[in-house]
């Protein structure tokens, strides 16, 4: 039987620091993020393909925030933002990866999937922003930004700039969950919880509304994973390994971590908020709910042998 896997891009696997965000920028990058993908299909995997939205998002919001300023469109909140970068950033992955499947001459549908995810309205999130969104600012820029909007802005951990940050509750369950583990067992491509998914809660019973909130797109990941019983769960990054003392002289290179390691790692600070401490978080989260394998990694190393750094259960 054909595995299942969940691949999980990030968001700069379609808009990367310092371009401006043409669609040309975004397809071309998308062409070579999903590229890789073909190795895990050649090894027998179905797939169901999440991705980050959050230099996307940003931009969209920015935009509705211009056009509310300047001629007074409505400004739509966070959660529809969401939902715009999940049919658009859907689109764009949607026929770069059917490029590359037509060009290694393999033929799968590819579903895009508008996906909500609950959380609590009550979450303790929503009393402290700390999700990055949208655009590297310098100090002055964000400072200016903040005075306008009221948004709060925070130093990114790897000195990059400065970003805006909005709540980030935790995703508690994934909406259509079983529609996408049947799709992608019967051999077709999903791409699904786009940006972590649309957030939403109970507003009273059996009435959903959606809420002014980013998911992180890893544990949102995780949690589909697990909930559609995936027998892997790749998280891709920028580095093809995690490192202990990051970009210091002392770095190091992990091949493999069990969940007391990771978690010991995390609390001694090894992994810098916003960039891999929620990987490893999301890691541990499917990890201890399944009992399979995660593995951090980049886009190159999918599907390579001892590739990327393996979470394990013991």
């Amino acid at each position: 039987m054909s595995k299942l896997a969940v691949v999980a891009f990030g968001g700069n696997a379609l808009l990367r620091a310092g371009q401006k965000g043409t669609i040309q920028e975004q397809e071309g990058n998308a062409y070579a993020a999903t590229k890789n993908l073909v190795k895990l299909i050649t090894k027998d995997y179905n797939l169901v393909v999440t991705h980050g939205n959050g230099p996307q998002v940003g931009n969209i919001s920015l935009a509705n925030n211009a056009g509310f300023r300047m001629y007074g469109i409505p400004d739509m909140p966070l959660d529809v933002s969401v939902a715009y970068s999940q049919g658009l950033i859907g689109y764009v992955l949607e026929q770069q990866l059917r490029n590359v499947l037509m060009a290694e001459d393999l033929d799968r549908d590819i579903i895009s999937i508008i996906t909500q995810v609950l959380v609590n309205k009550d979450d303790p999130a929503f009393s402290k922003p700390t999700k990055p969104v949208g655009p590297y600012y310098t100090k002055e820029e964000a400072e200016a930004h903040q005075k306008i909007t009221d948004a709060v802005f925070k130093e990114d951990a790897a000195g990059r700039g400065w970003r805006k940050v909005v709540a980030s509750p935790e995703p508690m369950m994934i909406f259509n969950r079983v529609s996408i583990e049947r799709i992608a067992r019967e051999g077709h491509i999903v791409i699904a919880v786009g940006g972590g998914g649309i957030p939403c809660y109970f507003k009273e019973e059996n009435k959903i509304q959606g809420i002014d909130a980013v998911i992180d797109k890893d544990l949102a990941s995780a949690l589909l994973a697990t909930q559609i019983r995936a027998d892997k769960l790749f998280i891709l990054t920028d580095i093809p390994k995690v490192c202990l003392n990051f970009n210091t002289p002392q770095q190091k290179t992990i091949d493999r971590m069990n969940i007391a390691e990771a978690r010991r790692h995390l609390k001694d600070g090894q992994f810098a908020e916003g960039s891999m401490a929620p990987k490893i978080r999301a890691a541990i989260s499917f990890v201890e709910r399944s009992g399979k394998d995660a593995i951090i990694t980049d886009t190159t190393l999918l599907g390579v042998d001892n590739g990327g750094t393996r979470v394990t259960i013991v």
